[in-house]
C-alpha cells in the first residue's frame, strides 16, 4: 500500500486515459459491484462503486490505494479489501460526502496505513 490512501499503487496497472466506468470490482472475497464514477486526480484519485443488491444499492467510495490491480482486458478493478471491511466502512453519501474534507479525511484513515483496516490483507 502507498504511504497516500488517495493515489494509485504504481503496481496496480492504472491505464493512463482509461475509463474505469462500468468496471466490475471485486474484493478479496468475491464481487461488489460496478465503477458509477472515478476520479484520477493527484492525491485525490477514488472510485466510487454501485454496490447493487449486495448492500441494497448504497454506493461505497474506495480510496485508490486500496485498489490492487486493474484488468483493462476483463474490465475488472481488484481491491484489497474484504466485502465485510468495505461494507464496514464510513457511509458514503454522494450527494454531501464526495468534496467532503473531513469525510476523505475518515475515510482515509479507515482505510489507510495504521487504520483498523489499513495495509494489505496477508
Amino acid at each position: 500500500m502507498t504511504d497516500n490512501v488517495w493515489g494509485y499503487r504504481e503496481t496496480s496497472g492504472r491505464p493512463q486515459g482509461v475509463d474505469l466506468t462500468g468496471f466490475k470490482v471485486e474484493a478479496v472475497d468475491g464481487a461488489i459491484g460496478k465503477v458509477d464514477k472515478h476520479s484520477d486526480e493527484a492525491g485525490s484519485a477514488y472510485i466510487v462503486v454501485d454496490t447493487g443488491p449486495w448492500i441494497f444499492g448504497k454506493e461505497v467510495l474506495l480510496p485508490a490505494g486500496t485498489v490492487s490491480r486493474i484488468d483493462v482486458d476483463d474490465e475488472r478493478i481488484h481491491v484489497d479489501r474484504t466485502k465485510e471491511q468495505i461494507k464496514n466502512a464510513p457511509e458514503f453519501h454522494r450527494d454531501t460526502h464526495l468534496r467532503d474534507e473531513a469525510y476523505r479525511a475518515e475515510l482515509g484513515t479507515y482505510y489507510g496505513i495504521g487504520g483498523p483496516y489499513g495495509g494489505r490483507i496477508i
